[in-house]
């Protein structure tokens, strides 16, 4: 009975470092702030659908290309290269962080709001719950390629459990979607980006020392 209720600790390890990493990284970041933006104009649970519709094919896709580079590269290779991935996205968000605006209005809004206001104007009169959906789908689909949290899952599932990561950061997007959707203004309004920039640069720099010290250790 207890072999049946075990978790298998690679699975739980991918699941739990995808939850984690992608709950952090996806607050407050352009893909967040399109569906806040997009939630005060239409009914929130279909911007909602929309965006974790798009959130989620793109955490299958990341996990994929990352499954792809485990498959084809040595262990140790992967290893050393999420090590570095981590430890310099960490130093990148830290300096982006020092450059960033205690309080006030982020250039990263200006540009939400600017791709939301073309959205709106495209999308004219044809208000149905299809049109929304495709709305917040696409903007937020285009907005995560080349994102943050992409590269994460990558890196994530080619070290670690393709279902476990790809579970958990679905299970990230979609807690950090409501929050979005719900009172992602407010949010965005009273928690600054820098803040929490500071903060997931932090989180990477931690996780490259914990993958550094289990190589290591090997």
């Amino acid at each position: 009975m207890s072999s049946l209720l075990a978790i298998d600790p690679v699975f739980l390890k991918g699941f739990t470092s995808g939850l984690i990493f992608i709950s952090i990284a996806e607050l407050g970041d352009k893909t967040f702030l399109i569906a806040a933006l997009l939630a005060m104009r239409h009914r929130p649970r279909w911007v909602f659908l929309g965006t974790v519709l798009a959130l989620a094919l793109m955490t299958l896709i990341s996990v994929a290309i990352g499954q792809v580079a485990n498959r084809l590269l040595p262990e140790v290779w992967v290893r050393w290269a999420e090590i570095a991935f981590f430890a310099g996205f960490g130093i990148k968000l830290w300096l982006d962080a020092a450059r960033m605006p205690v309080a006030g209005d982020s250039e990263e809004e200006a540009e939400a709001e600017a791709i939301v206001e073309g959205a709106e104007a495209k999308l004219g009169k044809r208000i149905t719950i299809l049109a929304v959906v495709l709305e917040a789908f696409s903007l937020v689909f285009v907005a995560e390629w080349g994102d943050r949290t992409q590269f994460t899952t990558m890196a994530l599932a080619a070290a670690g459990s393709a279902w476990g990561v790809a579970l958990g950061a679905i299970l990230g997007h979609a807690i950090v979607a409501v929050i979005a959707v719900s009172v992602g203004r407010w949010v965005s309004r009273h928690i600054s980006e820098r803040l929490l920039t500071q903060i997931s640069a932090v989180l990477f720099l931690i996780f490259a020392g914990v993958v550094l010290g289990g190589l290591l250790l090997r």
